[in-house]
């Protein structure tokens, strides 16, 4: 299958630097990324709960398990 999300990010976010629930920087994030553009968000776990977030908001998503404790998820606006 063919994916729709680039996996060259324009901006990345590190949720394991974030002191606390990072659900609003996540968001904040997505509001400044440019139209034709990709963050990729690095989280020690899959964030499933965010999936369907993010298919409400108009965004794909593919995500990458680099590490048993590292993933990867790039997210850009859908198409």
């Amino acid at each position: 299958m063919v994916s729709d999300v680039s996996r060259e990010p324009t901006r990345t976010l590190d949720a394991r630097e974030i002191d606390g629930e990072p659900f609003g920087d996540i968001v904040a994030a997505l509001e400044g990324l440019p139209a034709d553009g990709t963050l990729e968000l690095v989280n020690s776990f899959e964030p499933e709960p965010l999936y369907g977030v993010l298919d409400d908001r108009g965004f794909a998503h593919e995500t990458e398990r680099v590490a048993d404790d590292e993933v990867h998820v790039y997210i850009s606006r859908a198409e």
